[in-house]
């Protein structure tokens, strides 16, 4: 599988990642032999980078993470990428403390049976914490080795701009981003008003997340259908599904459909060959319930959409953004 750099560094991932955001949950999660199977799959195919965080299942994502690693594919061969500072908190949803966020790490290390990870990323915002706090816990976590890079994810384009901007003010002293990770894909396009453009412009990479639109741009849903198994058939994930069917997504998912059909590969793979090939993007992040899936996934490898369907698709999904974006200047 071919690699990229992510953002101006010299880290290098494959450019599909394996996501394991239902790994070990329950309902309707990913079971330890099922991801042992996509983790096989992932590793003989070239694929590299794997995304956890300590909330998945609780931390046990991480968990079965380690020990697969430990049992089944060399260490080495991994980019091994977790997350920080979401809490399960009635009064707040994220703690960017500078204390919180090293003790979550040294959990998270613990859990993966590893003395560091190689992309340690800031899972969401803290509005209560000064950011240079929160930076400064990036800083500490690669200056003693537990972290090999840094970067964040769920920040709005002008929080990625601040944290961005304050670690290249001081080059060699503090750490700059590697990455962001955001949900892209044809069904959600808002990342390229602001936080796109900001990445770009600072170097940082993006790791679009949900790139097939929840599982929605597979098809699976059209025409009202909810297949046993899936995602909408889980009372637990169902409502992360449910926004994503609606008569509009319904247009871009026929467009897609029809774009499959005309080139003889599947919708899926022509969702993610098309957000895979986003200017700034670096690695989609695919979460697959079953092997299957994500072997499909991985056949992506050999497909590059022509600029005609690429074009359509833009057309079909692009996004109203209007003011400041649209040129009021003669209202």
């Amino acid at each position: 599988m071919e690699q990229r750099h992510l953002g101006r560094t010299g880290l290098r991932v494959s450019r599909i990642g394996l996501g394991t955001l239902t790994w070990g949950q329950s309902p309707g999660g990913t079971a330890e032999s099922d991801a042992a199977e996509q983790l096989k799959a992932f590793w003989d195919a070239g694929g590299t980078l794997v995304d956890t965080a300590d909330v998945y299942a609780g931390g046990e994502a991480e968990y079965l993470l380690g020990r697969l690693v430990s049992g089944l594919v060399p260490r080495e061969d991994l980019v091994i990428a977790t997350k920080a500072g979401t809490v399960r908190e009635r009064e707040r949803r994220s703690d960017g403390s500078r204390g919180h966020l090293l003790a979550a790490l040294d959990a998270s290390l613990d859990r993966l049976g590893t003395d560091h990870v190689d992309l340690w990323q800031v899972h969401a915002f803290d509005p209560h914490t000064p950011l240079e706090e929160t930076l400064q816990a990036l800083d500490l976590a690669v200056s003693s080795g537990r972290a090999r890079y840094a970067g964040v994810a769920g920040f709005s384009g002008w929080q990625l701009a601040k944290a961005a901007t304050w670690q290249l003010a001081a080059p060699g002293v503090r750490t700059r981003l590697a990455g962001t990770q955001m949900e892209y894909s044809l069904l959600q396009r808002g990342v390229e008003r602001e936080v796109l453009p900001a990445a770009l412009d600072l170097g940082v990479g993006l790791l679009p997340a949900s790139p097939l639109g929840r599982g929605v741009l597979t098809g699976k849903y059209r025409e009202g259908a909810v297949p046993p198994g899936s995602r909408g058939d889980c009372e637990v994930l169902s409502g992360f599904v449910a926004p994503y069917l609606d008569d509009t997504a319904g247009r871009i998912v026929d467009a897609v459909a029809t774009a499959a059909q005309g080139l003889a590969v599947t919708p899926l793979q022509v969702a993610l060959a098309w957000v895979r090939d986003r200017p700034g993007v670096a690695a989609p992040l695919v979460g697959a319930r079953t092997a299957a899936q994500l072997a499909e996934a991985l056949s992506v490898e050999a497909l590059t959409l022509p600029e005609e369907i690429c074009r359509a698709l833009d057309d079909v999904s692009a996004p109203v953004h209007r003011y400041p974006d649209q040129d009021w200047s003669t209202l």
